[in-house]
């Protein structure tokens, strides 16, 4: 096991700046998921952290050892990719051993280890099966045995499930959790899809033009985002913004050092159709569309204050249809104009706010 840390990491491609002063701590045994849009430098810091590209300026450590002129063979680090990499002509067995050969471990030592790790990742009846033969889910398999034979401190994986179907990749995903419970690695991970980085990792890094965002657990990323990037990147919908000055009943207020620009709610914390009371904001509108879901609708509820969605287990209405949403204070967020949280609003009486902090 490893702890890994980058401190100030730039990263230049001619007159591009990628990365932008990155400062990240990733525990030691950790799941830690690097998650965000395509082009954001997720997989460019997992590259730099395995040796495969260079930081501009900045260091890494691995195991509090500076890697920065290590080659990325002697990091201890491997690697699982997108595409599982694997040799077409070599069977199962081959595609692991391969490594081991190159590294001179004797073959009862390389026999025992393949043995041991293919009943770990259930490849023991595919052992002499070409890759051609092997499903997504079969060939992902070999990709992780093939790291783990080499007992590394740390497991580096750049989408290792975008290929695979819908039912694979959830399936996969609990494999992979199970997997990293049982060898108590440290795992990297790379991502574009926020529900697998909701889902496996116990701490997530949310990344944007090469900055960090916010790096915490799930719930804390859910539940106490730190500016209106992280809020709408994690959750599915994603989180509700609206222009303050256009929601009814709520006046632009003044925080220690930023004006109320924006409001945000989950669409799950918001009531439809209810009529009771609340303290907090009411929004009239009509029905754009209805997503049904089974035992859940999602809903596109254009009104004055903008579009928003609306996700309730209420019996489905119709588009078109008129609705009346409410959603209360302690579930509503506050946001600057610069997309930053502003905290320690506090409600002084139905649809008012006052500010009592950031």
């Amino acid at each position: 096991m490893a702890k890994i840390e980058l401190r100030h990491i730039y990263k230049t491609f001619q007159q591009d700046e990628v990365i932008k002063d990155l400062n990240l701590m990733i525990e030691d045994g950790s799941f830690t998921v690097l998650v965000g849009p395509s082009g954001c430098g997720k997989s460019t810091t997992l590259r730099m952290i395995a040796g495969l590209d260079r930081q501009t300026s900045g260091d890494i450590l691995i195991d509090d050892r500076n890697v920065n002129n290590t080659a990325p063979g002697l990091r201890d680090v491997a690697m699982v990719f997108q595409n599982y990499a694997l040799y077409p002509t070599m069977n199962v067995r081959e595609n692991i051993e391969f490594g081991l050969k190159n590294r001179k471990v004797p073959k009862k030592e390389r026999e025992a280890l393949i043995q041991d790790i293919c009943e770990i990742v259930g490849l023991t009846p595919y052992l002499k099966k070409k890759p051609e033969m092997l499903s997504g889910g079969q060939r992902q398999r070999v990709a992780l045995a093939r790291a783990m034979v080499k007992k590394p401190k740390v497991f580096i994986l750049d989408e290792p499930l975008s290929n695979l179907d819908a039912k694979l990749r959830n399936q996969m995903r609990t494999e992979l959790i199970q997997l990293h419970k049982r060898l108590g690695t440290t795992f990297v991970y790379v991502t574009h899809d926020q529900v697998e980085a909701m889902s496996m990792g116990d701490r997530i890094v949310i990344m944007n033009q090469g900055v960090i965002q916010q790096a915490a657990s799930p719930d804390v990323l859910y539940h106490d985002p730190d500016n209106q990037f992280a809020a709408q990147f994690i959750g599915t919908p994603a989180m509700n913004i609206l222009e303050a000055v256009k929601v009814k009943g709520l006046p632009i207020v003044q925080a220690a050092s930023a004006t109320v620009k924006y409001v945000g709610f989950r669409p799950e914390h918001a009531s439809l159709n209810r009529g009771d009371h609340t303290d907090g904001i009411r929004l009239e509108g009509q029905i754009v569309t209805r997503e049904s879901l089974g035992a859940e609708n999602i809903y596109q509820i254009r009104s004055v204050a903008g579009v928003f969605s609306v996700k309730t287990f209420l019996e489905p209405l119709q588009a078109s249809d008129q609705a009346v949403v409410s959603i209360p204070n302690d579930r509503l967020y506050y946001f600057a104009a610069d997309g930053s949280r502003l905290r320690g609003i506090e409600t002084v009486q139905p649809g008012l706010v006052s500010v009592g902090g950031i």
